[in-house]
């Protein structure tokens, strides 16, 4: 059971692990444990937050809605195969449920609250403090027919219930007896400033409907293991973070959360990421849902179209390429973590290993069962013709460093995959006729002149292990995905010394680091917490390896770490026992399912089963196509 909260508290925001997550498929709201929005983008993933307490204080942007009788007992869930939020309060005067969503396929987005008294009878209390252009734009405020709408141009907000509110030139707020049977809603909807609000919405049939369409969703879940709990409700978390209209996936729907608590490490990660199409596909595919899958890739090749050295590692979600990266002065960000950064200027980076990202992700679609894509082929080539001649360049690595390009490790081994991908793309699903075959053994001997420069540039010796770039003694968490990929065997004496060089020097209670700044001149100061997906990495290098114990135990310990909601953010930081980064984190919750997956595999030798199948041990998963 988790701590009772001081509802109503003011001042700065929750622990990162107390919010809940709603979405519409298009925007996306943060819940506190104690029962304040926090954060809210809409129409968009991507829109400036009108409400943008989570990055500094109350006075930021935040909608309350809590008990005025002291709460004996909290607690909170997402009903079953749903994003719909329910926190049930045990008061001194009686209980009361709290219902959170964003309902599905409107025109206009909204976030509508239910109150239900469950006991007795309980004042509740609301405020709705909105702050346009994440956090800096005071509304202006009126009233019309009993409706309260606030607007900052471009944006408006109506704020629709039945309770008395008062207002002033900032806020709105209203305190209300709720009685048990008594259904009190409150719906928040948005609009352009320039259009008229949207007609009024009925909270009761809207959740009905929210919570069938998700359940629909949900129940077509083809996944079957002993971890489903766990894959099913990461599932419902990625699809909340799809941007329906285009199929893209953004990697979390926050900007700027810190990966060091007080640190300048703060990201935006409103974006969709390449180097996520593998997994994404796989997690989708895992689940049974080919029409994801498909929207998703079709938004994948939408966004490489063009010239190969055009090809961003991000995207907005509709494929935009201008992700301006600026700071917001007028936030102090969360706990105080500055500068707040919205946009992301590693848009702009090369690097290598979203090539190879790319490749296998065409030919996992296929392998996986996916139908071909005829406008796939063409990409395809240009990315490998790209390839053939920028796989000795320099880059900017995996983790989007900002301290200069190197030559790393995992950029060059990914360079691996991408000819790899793109032979087997032609072996396995080209006819024999097909005149590319002929380009097959130039492929194959480039791919090998990779591995051997991969061999014997990116091994050290005095370490045993593969290091983060050409030159270097620093290790790299991303040195993990040799075995799954296919480069080498997880049997391969220099496989196994590097996973034990990463349990000496970048574990950090049980947990990976991505590597150890100290050693890595990444442009930034500070430090962060253990990189839950390279955590998971470890599980599938220990699973590979025949290390099942330790890898089951490994997977049981992240899992531990999920919120009461089953969500994970980007990293944990073991000093404090918290989560960090941004949150929910689509790479944290892809690699779950995708650990998931090699652990419900048959057998434990995955290492030597992926090297002869070009890729890690994914199981196929039986779908339809049709």
């Amino acid at each position: 059971m988790h701590n009772v909260p001081a509802y109503g508290g003011e001042g700065m925001a929750s622990l990162i692990e107390s919010y809940g997550f709603i979405g519409d498929l298009r925007g996306s709201a943060l819940v506190s444990r104690d029962g304040s929005i926090d954060w809210l983008c809409v129409p968009r993933f991507d829109s400036d937050a009108c409400l943008a307490a989570l990055l500094g204080r109350d006075e930021h942007g935040h909608w309350s809605l809590y008990p005025g009788e002291r709460v004996r007992r909290a607690r909170r869930r997402y009903v079953p195969g749903t994003m719909i939020l329910e926190t049930e309060c045990e008061c001194d005067g009686g209980a009361v449920r709290l219902v959170d969503f964003m309902p599905l396929q409107r025109q206009r987005p909204a976030v509508v609250r239910i109150v239900e008294g469950l006991e007795g009878s309980v004042p509740v209390t609301t405020t709705l403090a909105a702050r346009f252009g994440y956090g800096i734009h005071k509304p202006w405020i009126t009233r019309q027919d009993g409706e309260v709408l606030l607007t900052t141009a471009p944006d408006s907000l109506l704020l629709r219930t039945p309770v008395r509110l008062e207002l002033d030139e900032q806020d709105v707020w209203g305190t209300f007896i709720v009685k048990k049977g008594d259904l009190v809603p409150l719906v928040l909807s948005w609009h352009p400033a320039t259009e008229p609000p949207p007609p009024p919405l009925d909270a009761r049939a809207a959740l009905e409907d929210t919570e069938r369409r998700w359940k629909e969703w949900s129940g077509r879940s083809r996944y079957r293991g002993s971890y489903q709990d766990a894959v099913d409700r990461s599932l419902l978390t990625l699809k909340a973070m799809i941007y329906a209209p285009s199929g893209g996936i953004v990697a979390a729907p926050t900007a700027s959360l810190p990966e060091e608590l007080g640190g300048v490490r703060n990201w935006d990660y409103r974006f969709c990421w390449l180097r996520d199409a593998t997994l994404t596909l796989e997690a989708l595919m895992i689940g049974g849902y080919v029409e994801e899958a498909q929207a998703w890739r079709a938004w994948l090749l939408r966004a490489v179209a063009g010239a190969a050295d055009d090809v961003q590692i991000m995207y907005g979600v509709d494929g935009e390429r201008r992700l301006t990266e600026f700071e917001i002065d007028g936030l102090p960000g969360y706990e105080e973590s500055r500068p707040v950064r919205i946009g992301n200027a590693a848009s702009q980076q090369f690097q290598l290993d979203v090539y190879g990202e790319v490749l296998q992700a065409i030919h996992e679609a296929r392998r996986l069962g996916l139908p071909e894509d005829r406008s796939a082929g063409a990409p395809a080539r240009v990315l490998m013709r790209f390839i053939e001649s920028a796989w000795q360049r320099p880059d900017d690595g995996i983790w989007e460093v900002r301290g200069g390009r190197r030559h790393f490790v995992h950029s060059k081994v990914m360079a691996w995959v991408a000819v790899d991908r793109m032979a087997r793309i032609i072996e396995d699903f080209r006819p024999p006729e097909d005149e590319l075959r002929g380009a097959v053994p130039r492929l194959r001997a480039l791919a090998e002149r990779i591995h051997r420069d991969v061999c014997e540039r990116g091994f050290s010796a005095s370490r045993n292990a593969f290091t983060q770039a050409y030159g270097s003694e620093a290790l790299d968490a991303s040195a993990l995905l040799i075995p799954a990929v296919g480069f080498l065997p997880a049997s391969d004496p220099r496989v196994q010394g590097t996973i034990e060089a990463i349990e000496r020097y970048l574990l950090r209670d049980g947990l990976v680091l991505r590597y150890d700044p100290e050693q890595t001149q990444d442009g930034l100061t500070g430090g962060e917490g253990a990189f839950l997906a390279c955590s998971f990495w470890l599980v599938d290098a220990y699973a590979y390896s025949g290390r099942r114990r330790e890898a089951e135990a490994l997977f049981g310990r992240l899992l531990s770490l999920r919120t009461d909601l089953g969500l994970l953010s980007e990293e944990y930081e073991p000093r404090s026992g918290r989560l960090v980064g941004n949150f929910p984190q689509a790479f944290s919750h892809l690699a779950l399912i995708h650990s998931a997956g090699v652990l419900g595999a048959e057998g434990t030798a995955a290492g030597e089963a992926a090297h002869r199948g070009g890729g890690a041990l994914r199981p196929r998963a039986r779908v339809s196509t049709h």
